[in-house]
């Protein structure tokens, strides 16, 4: 979420009737009492994201960038991220506290929810410019530690159970970015063809553990967390629209794509000096984060470390080509999305070369 790059006025396809937004909050929110003014936050590429401001309280608003009827069949799913929200408040996952969700188009033109404003630090780089190294080091365990516990936590004692189907994760998976891909070209990518035909009949043991099952976050990185504002701590992880019950090595290594993506528009660490900068070694944070989610060995998830690698890169791709087609249509929901676009065919590109080295 973009809540501390700096809000703008609301324009465009993204504009609400704003009064009929405080009557429906004034009946339904407790505590609540306008006069509301809404800002929207810079940034956004999926669901565009609102800081509503009243005399007493500030909340954040997360909307789908339109009628269901408009968009891709299961895309921007506000309604998943505050169930999994509710779900977690409590737990070793901090999250947001949710305040309400409407589903009623009615209402401001398309779903959405409103959850309270997290005060604290989003950072953008994960180099972490402007940090000492024991300060890099503290925030990339901080990463790490709230990764693990997510894969820990009980899914049935959350009520999850039925929130994503059992079995044939990666199938699945794999079928529906292919769809979602196939949906949305704008143009030829053929290291995505190729990553198609490759990941479906690759697929390691290890990917086919039906005892691998936990919340997965499906978007798992620096700029989707709230840190304190001072304290090498995470507040809240935000940005739940993927999450779904899954295998959490594919989670995981999504993750660490950081380790592998140079940096540029996906603010990766890929070729820079880590041990200067005080940020781990890949080889480390998998170490920890097997310590901390007992989820395997660090040799046994590097044996299979160049498939889910593939895989993620794939998935990013698919996800970036949905962007490419929505700013096509004009319904992406940031200036920065015409950016993030471009990136579709390299990041298959570096996919099908893991597939390569697999």
């Amino acid at each position: 979420m973009e809540q501390f790059q700096g809000t703008k006025s609301m324009t465009g396809t993204h504009a609400f009737d704003v009064a009929a937004l405080q009557a429906h909050l004034q009946a339904r929110l407790p505590g609540f009492e306008g006069p509301l003014s809404v800002e929207q936050f810079k940034g956004g590429q999926s669901n565009p994201t609102y800081k509503l401001v009243t005399p007493r309280a500030a909340y954040v608003m997360r909307s789908k960038p339109g009628p269901a009827s408009k968009l891709l069949p299961s895309a921007h799913a506000v309604e998943r991220e505050f169930r999994v929200m509710n779900a977690l408040a409590g737990s070793d996952v901090p999250v947001p506290r949710m305040h309400l969700l409407c589903e009623d188009e009615s209402v401001i033109g398309r779903a959405f929810y409103v959850m309270e404003f997290v005060q604290g630090r989003v950072l953008w780089e994960q180099s972490l410019p402007g940090a000492t190294p024991p300060e890099r080091g503290a925030i990339y365990d901080a990463m790490n530690r709230v990764i693990a516990a997510l894969h820990k936590l009980d899914v049935q004692a959350l009520g999850l159970a039925d929130f994503g189907r059992p079995g044939n994760y990666f199938e699945r998976q794999i079928a529906r970015w292919t769809k979602q891909y196939q949906a949305s070209i704008t143009g030829t990518n053929e290291a995505m063809e190729r990553l198609i035909e490759w990941l479906p009949a690759h697929m390691p043991a290890s990917a086919r553990d039906e005892a691998m099952v936990s919340v997965v976050h499906g978007d798992y990185r620096l700029d989707n967390l709230i840190f304190h504002p001072t304290e090498p701590r995470v507040l809240a992880v935000l940005d739940w629209e993927l999450s779904t019950i899954g295998h959490p090595l594919a989670d995981f290594s999504y993750h660490c794509m950081s380790w592998h993506i140079p940096p540029g528009s996906f603010r990766g660490i890929g070729g820079l000096d880590l041990a200067a900068l005080g940020i781990p070694l890949e080889d480390d944070y998998v170490r920890r984060y097997c310590e901390r989610s007992g989820r395997g060995t660090p040799a046994s998830l590097k044996a299979d470390w160049n498939f889910y690698l593939a895989y993620n890169l794939f998935r990013i791709a698919a996800i970036v080509q949905g962007i490419a087609k929505r700013v096509e249509a004009g319904t992406a929901a940031s200036e920065q999305a015409r950016q993030s676009a471009a990136s579709a065919r390299p990041l298959a590109e570096l996919g099908w070369r893991f597939a390569q080295a697999a």
